[in-house]
């Protein structure tokens, strides 16, 4: 295992409507923090598919509006397949460079929409994905919830990686059913750009006694179409996400970020002997639990909404 490695978050802007430029652009971005030497490259929220800030999807309560299901509809159109051109692009990158890439996406269930994150290899490709289990507020519109099969944490030549999506964070056994885990490589994709998300970074650190790693995008309105339905206004140079990304030592030591000044890539050297120092008095999910007072259980069985019992001849007409 790699003790010591350069890691990266990135703070970009996607190309909401264009899903195969987003893979590009990403492609691109892979390559130049890879050249910096980076060997851990973690992206922001819906990176791929695109975060819909500001879009309402013509949805007053109890009513839902012809404009909102074409919304939709295009929205749906955005987003990828787990077997389509995009994952492609993404793990030639990954299998030039060789880095381990965290990558958000919105990917395509059936019909059903889910906010996710993928585990690229770059020996393998695509290993494993994450589903946000919860999202939050006017999400739920547009996005079907995760279910406990697809909380991975994959042990790597870079230690443990897992990746908890923006409010996600907010849900302390979520968080301590990855610590369960042991955690070491703790990415944050959000959309939260907000003042207080990076005194949350810190505190996930503090108490999983791991690196964390959170991207956020930095994007203007200007990246949206131009009849994109938007409450935060239609100027060009508005900010609807200013980045705010960061890396984060074990102790809570703010390795790099957070940064609202635009789009850029931060660096931070990971030292994984960290890791095992910072649990020397504290290890949440070790000698500082109480298993005799609280206990957590999780539950990790897909969740199918429909189950087919009996032989595929009963089934023969």
């Amino acid at each position: 295992m790699s003790q010591s490695y350069k890691a990266a978050v990135v703070q970009a802007a996607s190309i909401p409507d264009d899903p195969g430029a987003s893979a590009v652009k990403a492609a691109d971005l892979i390559r130049q923090a890879a050249d910096e030497g980076a060997r851990l490259i973690v992206f922001p929220e819906a990176f791929l598919g695109g975060y819909p800030k500001g879009a309402s999807f013509g949805t007053p309560v109890g009513m839902r509006k012809p404009s909102g299901r074409e919304d939709y509809r295009r929205y749906y159109e955005g987003a990828i397949d787990l077997d389509g051109p995009e994952m492609a692009t993404l793990a030639q990158a990954t299998a030039e460079t060789g880095a381990f890439v965290v990558m958000g996406v919105i990917e395509r269930g059936g019909a059903t929409l889910y906010c996710t994150v993928l585990f690229f290899d770059g020996e393998r490709g695509l290993i494993a994905k994450h589903r946000k289990l919860m999202p939050t507020g006017a999400e739920r519109l547009i996005w079907g919830f995760g279910d406990g099969s697809t909380m991975p944490v994959i042990d790597t030549s870079l230690g443990r990686i897992g990746a908890v999506i923006c409010w996600e964070n907010y849900m302390p056994m979520l968080r301590m059913a990855m610590y369960d885990q042991g955690i070491g490589l703790y990415c944050a994709p959000t959309a939260d750009d907000r003042d207080g998300w990076a005194a949350s970074m810190r505190h996930i650190a503090l108490e999983g006694r791991c690196f964390v790693l959170s991207a956020c995008q930095h994007i203007r309105r200007d990246a949206y179409p131009a009849d994109y339905d938007c409450a935060l206004g239609d100027a060009p140079d508005t900010v609807l996400m200013r980045g705010g990304s960061m890396i984060v030592a074990p102790l809570g030591e703010v390795l790099a970020g957070p940064d609202y000044s635009g789009e850029t890539i931060l660096y931070a050297d990971i030292d994984l002997s960290e890791i095992a120092r910072a649990k020397y008095d504290f290890d949440v999910a070790g000698h500082y639990a109480r298993p005799d007072v609280f206990q957590l259980s999780v539950n990790t069985a897909p969740q199918r909404p429909v189950r087919r019992i009996g032989a595929e001849d009963d089934l023969a007409v």
